[in-house]
């Protein structure tokens, strides 16, 4: 005690420590920070006990509640699907010819294929749906299978040359330079002949000839293409692995084939109609083949 120290203006005890001549002084914590500071100590107990806290190996404790953010995740996750259930439900039964005729129903399967195209479809297709080299544009009017959404459709549910797949849609091109079908100068002849048919250069009389004794019966005579074979259009703008000379000739020497998933595993039907109905949606979506023929559904002047 006879060696405390007191600072005279203050009253207060020195605790012994100097820096440079400057002191140190004992001074008291206020009351209210201290009871602050006990109250946050019970606080955290508490929470301890009543929710998840404890790190382990693969868990942490539960908590007397048994609350966690997952399971309030899960919980509202599980009320979403709830109620959008009926809304699942009514397009996965509407027939895909009327749905175009349920203004209401139709909005809200086009707002949830684009929600469900930006999870599934933007890496290959783009944020756009305008495609890139090898991978279809979706939103101009050339389609290889069909554009209207029974076939949208029916490509999203079974894919493109999908591996194992009986229903997947196929179609591959022969390798006629790599497989020796055609030689090198030949196929620069069929390569110049396909570059004519989008007006640019003349071609050759031996490459009409080669195209017509090798082409046509996939690409037809006139080089437009045919649905049923799934073969692309040669005679306009639209290219998927490049317009360039080098890259007409490529695809006649060594063809890539591009490959689609099947989603009829991955989505459930109603989404995978979403996805049909948003992708129609884009710009290039062709009509149906047959409409629907029920009055009931069918707009004012078409029952005329």
């Amino acid at each position: 005690m006879g060696n405390k120290r007191i600072d005279d203006p203050t009253g207060t005890e020195f605790v012994g420590h100097e820096w440079d001549g400057i002191e140190e002084l004992n001074t008291p914590l206020p009351r209210w920070w201290l009871w602050t500071f006990y109250a946050t100590i019970v606080w955290a107990i508490g929470f301890v006990i009543v929710y998840p806290a404890i790190p382990m190996i693969d868990r942490a404790t539960s908590g007397y509640f048994g609350w966690s953010s997952r399971g309030q995740l899960a919980d509202e996750l599980a009320a979403e699907e709830s109620r959008r259930a009926p809304i699942f439900e009514a397009i996965a039964s509407t027939p895909l010819a009327e749905l175009p005729f349920n203004e209401e129903l139709m909005t809200q399967a086009v707002a949830g294929g684009a929600a469900a195209f930006r999870v599934h479809c933007v890496q290959c297709h783009g944020a756009n749906a305008a495609g890139s080299e090898g991978y279809p544009n979706l939103t101009d009017d050339e389609w290889l299978w069909g554009g209207n959404m029974e076939e949208i459709e029916y490509t999203i549910t079974h894919g493109i040359r999908q591996p194992g797949g009986a229903d997947t849609r196929t179609s591959e091109m022969p390798a006629f330079g790599r497989d020796g079908i055609l030689s090198g100068e030949q196929v620069d002849q069929v390569a110049d002949y396909v570059l004519s048919l989008t007006g640019r250069g003349q071609g050759s009389a031996a490459g009409a000839e080669l195209f017509a004794n090798n082409c046509t019966v996939c690409h037809g005579e006139d080089g437009g293409g045919l649905r049923e074979f799934g073969t692309p259009s040669l005679n306009d703008a639209v290219w998927l692995y490049g317009d360039s000379r080098e890259a007409i000739r490529h695809q006649v020497m060594d063809p890539r084939h591009g490959v689609m998933p099947a989603w009829e595993e991955r989505l459930d039907p109603a989404t995978i109609r979403m996805l049909a109905a948003y992708v129609h949606s884009l710009g290039g979506g062709e009509d149906f083949v047959e409409v629907a023929a029920d009055p009931a559904v069918m707009e004012p002047d078409e029952q005329e």
